[in-house]
């Protein structure tokens, strides 16, 4: 399967944002006082700007706060003041450096981030080294991952940077050269002059570097002379992961951190009373030290291997924790309890259905994990964090210490889904370190963060929307959630603190969610609200937060709208979307599905619409729902209907590269099936029921579709839109549309194999399962 570009369309997309034409005017940068050359930007177009200056080109976006779209807008704003300590640098090899001040997760931002450095400089993309820049609290807003608002906010400055380094490098060779630096130009990392002499950049570092930091004026270039922009690109570190030699944070070789588990309560958040046998377990074998830690026991060891043996055999007292005696139909009825008044019936014919969304995993195949070293007057941490400033002053203050005087290296993750904003982890190892006075290499078992972990919360979604004729009078939603933790806040410590106030996090919360959602279609008088409850759960913000939810609730009523006004889902929805961009890829997986084709009795087509960030995005899928194959044998699992096509469509204004867009969106189809059909968490005295992967059921091979086709739609903007999270909640909506029209019912209990328990589930003491012993490999 390959992604499709779109042909020619006879609509005209409008381009994301709604702000002023900014063109290509100058953008200010500094050439900083550095042995070698180092560039940065300065988000503000620089003062000597005329009108010559206003053809086509990238802009960003204003500062006037009344301009504020969304979250992702808030973000970006919030970013660009420190856009100036964010550097490119030229070295004497020839390679450019830069420090990304955000996470690489696995969804290919170091890869996006070096062909905007290459594209900007001219440089061959293996020759851009991006990694990932330590806690640095000076940068404030600027360094949070999440909301799929790297690519945003880095796009303007880190290519202002890299033509800030490419002007200067040219400046230098003139000088070298005695030519007019109007003769000259790059390529390939050579500067090349009229009459085919060259210098490479590695040999012009030195020369081009600045003793005093200077302010200059450059241009960026025009989209019209992309050619590492919007062009397929593999990862940079596609080889290097393949062949093991990408480092992830337990790879690393830290001085004397041996392993190290934690023995964690048989419910949610519980805390240890006594521990009976402590003093016997630091006897066992390989193990080095064990202490009470403030989530439980903690123990060190020369092997993981040791470190399980040592935490089964801890014999803890637990006292209750902040689910304890809670279950499944608890916390629903505490939702239906908590919802929002729907207001006055309507005097128009309505339809009104509540959905409930239970608990879902918030796990990444690589284990929770962090690295600590401790000492009396310093403290050195190494994780794959997304917030790594408020982890940094978190930490510094639990363990008493200047913020100084803590570093925190942020190493690349395998996978996070939202859970890597939360340092759980880090935070752990810390307060363990400290105690045990030993650096450690703190690892979660598997069934630690099905368990203790991050939960994408329970929630009900009350939709009601009135009609007269073939007009959508008005729709209104009522999202009731179990609270999500929202505690890192925007990434350091104020306004972490701010959401975790009493009432700073349900106007927190409520910002949150207004920011995030969009409404794509004109359906008269519109009003959402969200209203959360019950704190004693470890949520977080899971890949795309509210809208898989919200979305998908929306876009069931959508069909039954249509199917009462007598109207084709597609055609409905058409008329409907107020957007052009938005009808676009709707029109297109409408057409690439062949939408409305005849199919036998039991199997369906779905198609949903979802926008945000500036981007939209529609998915068309075929669901198998006939007996045959929901109930076809499944080892330990249920099988539930199978989704056997998928078609989507996807415009994030500009794809940097549409090689990493299409990877995200068969990530986030993978999600949004899952989400429909089988994966969740089983809540049951305090705990939940899952324990691995093995019994929580993500998207696996037998569920994936046998058909996909990714269409990637032309640039409608020379701007970059947000797309690590786009297609999750059209994704998961197509999939709960399709399953609808196959079984002629509509579902509203999320994922619709909630209800059936295929697993015994494990003992919650001890609180994970003995180590394979046996030889076999029982990997799933």
């Amino acid at each position: 399967m390959r992604p499709r570009s779109s042909g020619t369309t006879d609509r005209n997309p409008q381009p994301p944002p709604p702000e002023p034409a900014l063109g290509r005017r100058r953008f200010l940068g500094y050439v900083l006082a550095a042995p070698t050359l180092m560039a940065a930007a300065e988000l503000a177009p620089a003062p000597a700007a005329t009108a010559a200056d206003t053809a086509s080109g990238p802009g960003i976006p204003t500062t006037e706060i009344t301009e504020i779209v969304d979250l992702n807008d808030a973000m970006t704003l919030a970013a660009a003041p420190t856009s100036a300590l964010i550097t490119v640098q030229v070295n004497t090899d020839g390679t450019v450096s830069f420090a990304l001040p955000r996470a690489e997760v696995g969804q290919g931002i170091t890869t996006s981030t070096a062909m905007l450095i290459a594209e900007e400089l001219d440089v061959p993309l293996d020759r851009v080294r991006v990694t990932l820049a330590d806690a640095r609290p000076e940068l404030l807003f600027n360094q949070l991952t999440g909301a799929s608002n790297t690519t945003i906010s880095t796009y303007t400055p880190v290519r202002v940077a890299a033509a800030v380094a490419r002007g200067r490098l040219l400046e230098a060779a003139a000088t070298e050269l005695g030519v007019a630096v109007s003769t000259l130009t790059i390529k390939a990392g050579e500067v090349i002059g009229a009459a085919g002499e060259s210098i490479g950049i590695g040999g012009l570092a030195r020369k081009a570097a600045a003793v005093t930091t200077e302010a200059v004026t450059v241009a960026l270039k025009p989209a019209d002379r992309f050619t590492v922009i919007g062009t397929p690109r593999n990862r940079v570190d596609a080889l290097a992961a393949v062949t093991g030699r990408k480092k992830f944070a337990m790879d690393l070789a830290v001085p004397d951190a041996l392993p190290t588990m934690v023995c964690r309560p048989p419910t949610i958040n519980g805390k240890v009373a006594s521990v009976a046998n402590l003093d016997a377990v630091r006897t066992m074998p390989g193990v080095t030290d064990a202490v009470v830690i403030s989530t439980g026991v903690a123990v060190r060891a020369r092997t993981f291997g040791q470190c399980i043996d040592a935490v089964r055999a801890l014999n803890v007292a637990w006292r209750p924790g902040t689910a304890a005696g809670k279950s499944d139909r608890t916390v629903l009825d505490e939702l239906k309890a908590a919802e929002p008044s729907m207001g006055l019936p309507s005097v128009t014919p309505t339809v009104e259905e509540t959905f409930t969304f239970h608990f879902r995993g918030n796990s990444a195949l690589e284990p929770n994990c962090a690295i600590a070293d401790v000492r009396s007057d310093r403290a050195e941490i190494w994780s794959g964090l997304k917030s790594p400033i408020v982890a940094k002053q978190t930490i510094a203050a639990q363990l008493g210490l200047p913020v100084g005087a803590v570093t925190v290296h942020v190493t690349e993750s395998g996978g996070s889904f939202g859970r890597k904003l939360f340092f759980d982890a880090a935070r752990e190892a810390a307060e363990t370190s400290q105690k045990m006075g030993k650096p450690v290499k703190l690892m979660w078992h598997r069934a630690d963060d099905a368990r203790q972990g991050r939960a994408h919360p329970m929630a009900t979604s009350r939709v009601r929307a009135s009609y007269l004729g073939g007009t959508v009078l008005g729709y209104k939603q009522r999202h009731t959630s179990v609270a999500t933790d929202l505690s890192h806040g925007f990434g350091e410590i104020i306004t972490a603190i701010a959401a975790k106030l009493p009432v700073g996090d349900i106007g927190f919360s409520e910002t949150f969610f207004q920011l995030s959602q969009s409404m794509p279609y004109d359906f008269g008088v519109y009003s959402r609200v969200l209203n959360e409850t019950d704190k004693g759960f470890n949520t977080g913000s899971m890949r795309n937060v509210y809208s898989p939810d919200v979305t998908c609730a929306r876009e069931l009523i959508v069909d039954r709208l249509a199917a009462n006004m007598g109207k084709d889902p597609v055609r409905f929805r058409h008329d409907a979307l107020g957007d052009e961009r938005a009808r676009a890829v709707l029109d297109k997986v409408a057409d690439l599905g062949n939408w409305g084709r005849a199919m036998p009795a039991g199997t369906a087509q779905g198609i949903a619409v979802h926008t945000e960030y500036h981007s939209a995005n529609a998915v068309l899928v075929e669901i198998d729902c006939r007996p045959e194959t929901v109930n076809r044998p499944i080892r330990d699992g249920v099988a539930g209907p199978r989704v056997t096509k998928a078609v989507c469509a996807v415009d994030v204004g500009l794809a940097v590269n549409p090689r990493g867009l299409e990877a995200q969106m068969m990530g986030c189809l993978m999600d949004g099936i899952a989400q429909t059909l089988t994966a969740s968490l089983h809540l049951r005295d305090g705990a939940f029921l899952e324990a691995s992967w093995d019994n929580y059921f993500y998207t696996r091979q037998w569920n994936t579709p046998p058909e996909l086709d990714i269409v990637i739609m032309p640039s409608s903007s020379e701007r970059p839109g947000g797309a690590g999270e786009l297609g999750v909640a059209a994704a998961m909506a197509a999939v709960a549309c399709a399953y609808a029209r196959a079984t002629g019912t509509m579902p509203t209990s999320f994922p619709i194999n909630h209800g059936t328990l295929s697993f015994e589930p494990k003992p919650t003491v001890p609180p994970v399962p003995a180590s394979p012993t046996d030889g076999l490999d029982h990997a799933i």
